[in-house]
């Protein structure tokens, strides 16, 4: 996993009066869980932005004024209600026998045939993942790969599944899946109202044609003497 180095020196003191003052000069109050003891630094704002300001999964490497070094994640993060500015910052410190929970970003990759195809929507359930195992084998990203998925299809937690981590969700936890869109769905529907009612006219059409053929075969009457003058008939004389 990459790895962002920042720079810090250890806290004197501790307290909403001495946090503020680090807030007023640009810095941020920080705390690393994880050791024999909390320990307390703080840093310059700016030093967290890749850090905080990204969709990426880092580790930390916090190098203190005295030259120690601390690896360890972000645990936990406060911002103000109103300007965003970042308040306090939780890390926990990482050991290299001891396995760690993570938030892992999803990464989707490749264009899904049941959306190139057949007018599907690749419906991203879940875009990140925790993750534990060990520091070293943490993960940057998981990778789901979309480029199989035909209508109905999916992808589960136990797709993306690997020897060396563990996701904390359940298998069968789907991370996308191709559902027939809404606009799809629309057309499907018009074109078979206008196949019925094709298959109506038609229908209708035959029974007009039988209709007039029936009209047209009535029974011939029988033929009538023809009358002279007076409706009577002519004698011979």
């Amino acid at each position: 996993m990459k790895s962002i180095t920042i720079n810090g020196s250890k806290r004197e003191h501790v307290g909403k009066v001495a946090s503020k003052a680090l807030r007023n000069a640009g810095k941020v109050p920080c705390v690393i869980y994880g050791g024999e003891n909390p320990l307390h630094f703080s840093a310059h704002e700016l030093s967290f932005s890749k850090l905080v300001y990204t969709a990426d999964a880092h580790t930390v490497v916090i190098i203190l004024e005295d030259g120690n070094k601390i690896d360890a994640v972000l645990q936990d993060i406060q911002f103000h209600p109103v300007s965003d500015k970042i308040l306090h910052i939780d890390f926990f410190q990482l050991h290299e026998g001891k396995e760690i929970s993570m938030i892992i970003p999803v990464r989707f990759k490749g264009t899904a045939p049941g959306v190139r195809d057949s007018g599907g929507n690749l419906q991203k359930n879940k875009r990140k993942l925790t993750v534990r195992a060990l520091p070293k084998n943490l993960p940057d990203f998981l990778l789901a790969d979309v480029s199989t998925l035909n209508l109905n299809d999916s992808i589960t937690v136990a797709d993306l599944s690997e020897e060396t981590f563990n996701i904390l969700h359940p298998d069968s936890q789907v991370v996308c899946q191709v559902k027939m869109s809404r606009v799809s769905l629309s057309i499907e529907e018009e074109e078979e109202g206008d196949e019925d009612e094709l298959e109506e006219g038609a229908e209708g059409a035959e029974g007009a044609e039988g209709t007039k053929e029936n009209e047209g075969a009535k029974p011939a009457e029988g033929g009538q003497t023809p009358k002279g003058e007076g409706g009577e008939a002519k004698s011979d004389s």
